[in-house]
């Protein structure tokens, strides 16, 4: 029987709803949602048994610890990222363009706008995991001194 038909059977309208996607990530919320279905359903002749109890908050408090640990280790991540990029600003770096030829040339700028920091060669901006090759520019010839007379 469609949909339809149930709803006009029930008195409901018959309107489109949106529905919202499953999550994909068991969190906290989720596990104590669980929990107590499962303390509200027991069998009151036979309740859970307290080192069942233990066992399941002891593997929610390690759940939300790996979940720190996750994040963390992202936000870590991130900091590398950035930290590269901004060493990039004044050395020659490689990548390769949209023909896969090799460019080269000086890094001038960094952008921390989007999750990859982007460095810009000159009229380009490269993602800074197109980047193939960095080298140390060249310093300057030192100008020698002119003695005071």
């Amino acid at each position: 029987m469609p949909v339809d038909a149930i709803s006009a059977i029930v008195g409901a309208p018959a309107t489109a709803t949106t529905t919202t996607a499953p999550k994909q990530e068991m969190d906290s919320e989720l596990f104590m949602k669980l929990l107590i279905t499962q303390l509200r359903n027991q069998d009151p002749s036979s309740p859970m048994d307290t080192n069942e109890m233990i066992t399941q908050t002891t593997q929610l408090a390690t759940m939300e610890k790996l979940n720190t640990m996750a994040d963390t280790s992202t936000e870590s991540f991130s900091l590398q990222m950035r930290t590269v990029a901004a060493a990039y600003v004044g050395s020659t770096v490689s990548y390769l363009d949209a023909d896969g030829a090799t460019v080269t040339g000086v890094a001038s700028a960094v952008s921390f706008v989007d999750g990859i920091p982007t460095v810009t060669v000159g009229d380009a901006v490269i993602p800074l995991d197109q980047i193939s090759g960095v080298s140390s520019t060249p310093a300057a010839p030192a100008t020698p001194a002119v003695p005071a007379s």
